[in-house]
């Protein structure tokens, strides 16, 4: 216990999650680096491993995960199936097991990843075991990449934001899958996506919406997943970014440009007499939604400060619960609020998401990049963090900003023809789409809006809070200029 060793590497990664596993796949694939990756949990995964059981992702399989493996079959849901014509989902289940076999029969039996699970990063290439507390110090001759920056945060490893007294009974939103007895209620306590998954997962189960409370302190505006599919679905996918653009370029207020986008169904709310203040990138279908609509008891009175045995204390109220109910936690932040910072410097690597909130593409664009021969500066002139959206000013500037960036890459060739090929990319399959001409039509109508849109976006930052400020990557110098 508590030995020393010591270890060489061309890059040391933190973090074996959607991130560092993308960046590693594609780093293996166009370098012949050495690599040692460290993860305090007991296999790949990241945040997948400590999900809610009945998670799937938000977005089709068709581009989620590494670049080199497909995830899923690139089947349709079924008929009768809320997102019925839907390119599939990956359950949480199905993740996990496809990172493990990624890391197991890919990245490790290539011969140059070497996986240390169960140990903490402790800096300056130095980590512990968690199950032995052997010390091990890693020489890195290129660089150290913290693949955990944007980690997201989970109610199954975050306490909740309130306090719970003696007699109430709370549970995290996994715990849900666990009920043996029927509570006489529950009430959901948050407004993100894993409320919603949470809300639906109840329904769809038969719970009777007149048992169901949601306390939602920000009510949130959400992507209909119609506009989020690969393959047959891509010109449709590809109408909702121009429509975008254009209520962009053409609104006068953040208000404005969401009405815009709800009357063209690109965006949703669960209740139109209510103006969301949240956004950050969920979807679901008109199913979903219409399941969501069915809860009546929603409680807008602010986060919840405190759970009694009879009462619930908000921050502008109270209510009555009971010892009877089951109150579920579905609070955690989630998403990081993390500052941008530059992804490159001469000795570091900080994952990032670059394109439009897309994980798996970002980071295994940064592994293309950084594989590449090029200067600190010019990777990262083609790699700017594009923070995760919170607000729904956030969100058009992910939008907008994404595509500054993506018009950058026309000057970059490889990277261009890199993302031609890659999976990952949404949007790869437009050039594969049977009706050319329709596509020819938006790409004009992208064109006539993406500029106007870029400077409607400058105006509107200057009327941005203090904190959406601090989520604009606005860098006055490189590092390695």
């Amino acid at each position: 216990m508590g030995e020393r060793r010591g270890l060489e590497t061309d890059y040391l990664v933190v973090g074996a999650g959607t991130m560092g596993m993308a960046f590693v796949d594609s780093l293996i694939d166009h370098s012949d680096a050495d690599i040692v990756m460290v993860e305090r949990r007991h296999r790949a995964g990241g945040h997948w491993l400590d999900a809610y059981p009945f998670v799937q992702l938000h977005q089709p399989s068709m581009n989620y995960g590494v670049n080199s493996t497909p995830l899923g079959q690139d089947r349709r849901e079924l008929e009768g199936d809320r997102d019925a014509g839907f390119y599939e989902r990956a359950s949480g289940t199905e993740i996990c097991g496809y990172y493990d076999e990624i890391m197991r029969h890919r990245l490790r039996a290539s011969g140059r990843v070497r996986f240390f699970p169960m140990c903490d990063y402790e800096g300056d290439g130095r980590f512990r075991s968690r199950l032995t507390d052997e010390i091990t110090e890693v020489s890195v001759r290129l660089h150290v990449v913290d693949a955990t920056y944007m980690a997201s945060k989970v109610p199954a490893c975050e306490p909740p934001p309130f306090d719970v007294g003696d007699g109430a009974r709370c549970i995290p939103v996994g715990e849900l899958a666990m009920v043996q007895e029927p509570p006489t209620g529950y009430v959901i306590i948050g407004g993100g996506k894993t409320a919603l998954d949470a809300l639906c997962w109840l329904l769809d189960q038969g719970t009777p919406p007149e048992v169901v409370r949601w306390i939602r302190p920000r009510d949130s505006w959400i992507l209909n997943r119609a506009y989020f599919q690969p393959g047959a679905g891509v010109g449709f996918t590809f109408e909702g970014i121009v429509v975008e653009l254009e209520a962009i370029a053409a609104g006068g207020t953040i208000e404005e440009i969401y009405e815009r986008l709800e009357q063209r169904k690109v965006m949703f709310r669960t209740d139109p007499t209510v103006q969301p203040t949240m956004m950050k990138g969920g979807t679901v279908s008109l199913g979903e939604l219409q399941q969501l609509q069915r809860i009546e008891n929603v409680i807008r009175l602010g986060h919840v400060v405190r759970i009694q045995a009879n009462e619930i204390l908000l921050e502008h109220g109270s209510i009555p619960t009971s010892p009877e109910f089951l109150h579920v936690h579905c609070a955690s932040s989630g998403l990081s609020d993390n500052p941008p910072k530059p992804i490159f410097t001469d000795d570091t690597i900080t994952l990032q998401v670059v394109s439009r909130v897309s994980l798996s593409l970002s980071a295994a664009l940064i592994g293309f990049v950084e594989a590449s021969g090029r200067t600190t500066a010019e990777k990262n002139r083609i790699c700017r963090p594009n923070p995760w959206p919170h607000t729904p000013f956030d969100w058009l500037r992910t939008i907008v900003a994404g595509i500054q960036t993506e018009l950058g890459w026309q000057d970059a060739p490889d990277v261009q023809a890199w993302l031609d090929a890659s999976r990952l990319n949404l949007l790869g399959y437009l050039t594969r789409d049977p009706d050319q001409a329709a596509v020819s039509e938006l790409q004009g109508r992208f064109i006539t809006a993406v500029f106007p849109a870029l400077k409607r976006i400058d105006e509107l930052a200057t009327r941005a809070s203090p904190a959406e400020r601090a989520r604009t990557y606005a860098p006055t110098t490189e590092p390695g200029d």
